[in-house]
C-alpha cells in the first residue's frame, strides 16, 4: 500500500510537470501519467527515475534548433505529444512492467527498461539530427535527402541516440532495476530499435502503410522481443 500511495502522487505530480512545461498535452499527460504509475508501482521508484530519463531527452532534444525545425516542417506541435505519440513510445515498457508481476520479471523488466531506451534513442535521433544536420541520408542505400525525411539518418543523430540509449540504460542499473550486464543489453537493444524505426521509416511510412505512430509502436515491440531473446541467448 505505502508503494502504492507513493507512485499515485509523485506520478500525478510527473503528469501534472509534463503538461505545464508543454511536453505533452492534457490527453498526453494522462498516458504518460498511466505508464509512470505501471512502472513505478510495478517496478518500483527506479524505473520511474528511468522514464524521468526518457522524458527529460524528449523534452530536451525536441526544443534543440526549435526554429530551424519549424522552417523545415518537422517541429513538434507547442502544445507537446497527445496520447497517441505518448502510448506509440511507451505502452510496450508499460504493459511489460505489468506483466513481470505475474511471469518472468526479469525477462519482462529487461524488456521494458529496453522499450524506454529505444523511446529514448530514437527521439535524440530525430530531434539532434534535424536541429543540427543540414543533410541526411537515407537508412536503405545511403541516398542523400534533406534531414526530417521518413527513414533518414545522420551522424549527430546517430550520436545522439547512441547517447540517449546509455543514459537511461545506466540510470536503471544504477538505481538498481537492472544488473550493469543486463543494463547494457537494454541499451544496446534500445538504440537497435532506433535503426528498426528508421528502416520502417524509409520502407512501409514513406509508402503510406504506417503512420508514425505505428512504426514507433512496432520499433519498441522489436527492441522489447531484441533484448529478452539476446538475454536468453547469452
Amino acid at each position: 500500500m505505502p508503494r502504492l500511495l507513493s507512485a499515485l502522487l509523485v506520478t500525478l505530480l510527473f503528469a501534472v510537470i509534463g503538461r505545464v512545461v508543454g511536453g505533452v498535452n492534457l490527453s498526453g499527460a494522462a498516458a504518460g501519467w498511466i505508464v509512470a504509475f505501471a512502472l513505478y508501482s510495478c517496478i518500483g521508484p527506479g524505473a520511474f527515475v528511468a522514464l524521468l530519463a526518457v522524458f527529460a531527452v524528449t523534452w530536451t532534444a525536441t526544443r534543440l534548433g526549435y526554429a530551424r525545425k519549424q522552417r523545415l516542417g518537422v517541429a513538434e506541435s507547442r502544445r507537446g505529444r497527445n496520447a497517441g505519440q505518448v502510448l506509440a513510445n511507451l505502452c510496450v515498457s508499460g504493459v511489460l512492467a505489468v506483466l513481470g508481476m505475474f511471469v518472468a520479471p526479469e525477462l519482462a523488466w529487461l524488456g521494458s527498461m529496453a522499450a524506454l531506451c529505444e523511446a529514448a534513442a530514437d527521439t535524440a535521433c530525430s530531434e539532434c539530427g534535424e536541429a543540427w544536420s543540414d543533410s541526411a541520408y537515407l537508412i536503405t542505400g545511403l541516398r542523400k535527402v534533406p534531414a526530417g525525411t521518413d527513414g533518414a539518418i545522420t551522424v549527430v543523430g546517430t550520436l545522439a541516440g547512441v547517447a540517449a540509449a546509455a543514459l537511461v540504460a545506466t540510470v536503471a542499473a544504477w538505481l538498481g532495476v537492472l544488473t550493469w550486464p543486463i543494463a547494457a543489453i537494454a541499451g544496446v537493444a534500445g538504440f537497435l530499435g532506433a535503426i528498426v524505426d528508421s528502416l520502417l521509416g524509409a520502407t512501409l511510412e514513406r509508402r503510406g502503410l504506417m503512420n508514425n505512430n505505428a512504426v514507433n509502436f512496432s520499433s519498441t515491440c522489436a527492441t522489447a522481443l531484441a533484448a529478452i531473446a539476446l538475454k536468453l541467448w547469452l
